[in-house]
């Protein structure tokens, strides 16, 4: 049985985990589909009441019903290599890679229909919530006048983009930052803006869950550090990330919050106060840990691995190990 893992080229993350599987003898199939059609290739009939399906990568043909497990890292769009891109080449290529591996049993890290609506801010703080994760005063507003009183409520605020765009995606990676003190929220009106009170944070937190494994790191704040510095992607300082014990309330919910997701894998950021409350900021549904792995030293990457290498529907034994392997352990 073959692990999928779809990502593309220049992506050092995926390489730890493709060492990982390499390293105990499993299949391994990595392609981008940026690279459909042409390097990449497929095929897939639906006859006599049977889906065949088959792709092509690397000089390799794999059978889709091979296939253990489909991790969706951080591939290309469909298409997009292609001599001459379109939209309508995108659409197709996408409909047609993806809708066959819907036709398989392979176990998603995550499925894309999981992931789609995983990325959305808003439901993410909604969700959280529900999980009883504690969550920052947030406003999401296109009314001047909202962001104005919920300034009076909350004079220390950070803004920052709705939007759940990834920071190698400039110009759309726009810093969280600190709202200047008298501003008239005016441009409010031109777009949805997302506001929240400011942590006076001591750690930055990055949790990473891979089924029902627990990662969590933390990154101390200097006393010294400046306090428009809110944003850790930008930060200066040169603090290392170093494991910690994760509190058992936020275990719970960061649990929680991946089953009501869908999600096999989920990489959280907290901000810690100095009451060590760990108030829930984001959750990243493909979000990086090679750099937390290699200052912490945590096992992420093999955590990864052993997921997409557990049984699967297609070869699980019939004697309870398949539920199991879908719960994610």
């Amino acid at each position: 049985m073959t692990v999928l893992i779809l990502t593309c080229e220049q992506d050092v993350t995926a390489d730890m985990v493709l060492a990982e599987l390499d390293g105990h003898g499993v299949p391994v199939v990595r392609l981008d589909p940026a690279d459909l059609p042409g390097p990449v290739a497929l095929s897939g009939e639906y006859v006599r009441g049977g889906f065949r399906g088959h792709l092509s990568a690397g000089g390799r043909l794999v059978s889709m019903s091979g296939l253990r497990s489909v991790w969706v890292r951080r591939p290309g769009a469909p298409a997009s290599n292609t001599a001459e891109p379109s939209d309508w080449l995108t659409e197709e290529s996408a409909q047609a890679l993806f809708g066959m591996l819907r036709s398989t049993d392979a176990r998603w890290m995550n499925h894309p229909d999981a992931a789609r609506r995983a990325r959305h801010k808003p439901w993410q703080l909604h969700l959280a919530q529900r999980s009883r994760l504690p969550v920052p005063a947030t406003l999401i507003t296109t009314f001047p006048q909202a962001a104005r009183d919920f300034a009076i409520r909350f004079p220390d605020l950070v803004v920052k983009p709705v939007s759940g765009a990834h920071p190698q995606e400039p110009p759309r990676a726009v810093p969280t930052s600190r709202v200047a003190p008298g501003t008239d929220f005016a441009a409010v009106a031109f777009g949805p803006t997302l506001l929240q009170r400011r942590v006076a944070k001591r750690a930055d937190i990055r949790l990473t869950c891979v089924g029902d494994r627990i990662f969590a790191a933390r990154k101390a704040v200097a006393p010294d550090a400046d306090p428009d510095e809110v944003d850790v992607r930008f930060a200066t300082s040169d603090a290392p990330w170093r494991a910690v014990d994760t509190p058992s309330s936020v275990a719970a919910g960061v649990r929680v919050y991946l089953q009501e997701a869908g999600l096999a894998f989920g990489a959280f950021d907290f901000a810690e106060d100095d009451d060590g409350m760990w108030w829930f900021l984001e959750c990243n549904q493909s979000g990086q840990f090679g750099f937390v792995q290699i200052e912490s030293g945590q096992p992420i990457a093999a955590a990864v691995a052993d997921w997409l290498a557990a049984p699967g529907a297609a070869d699980a034994p019939s004697d309870g190990s398949r539920a199991w392997a879908m719960e994610g352990h």
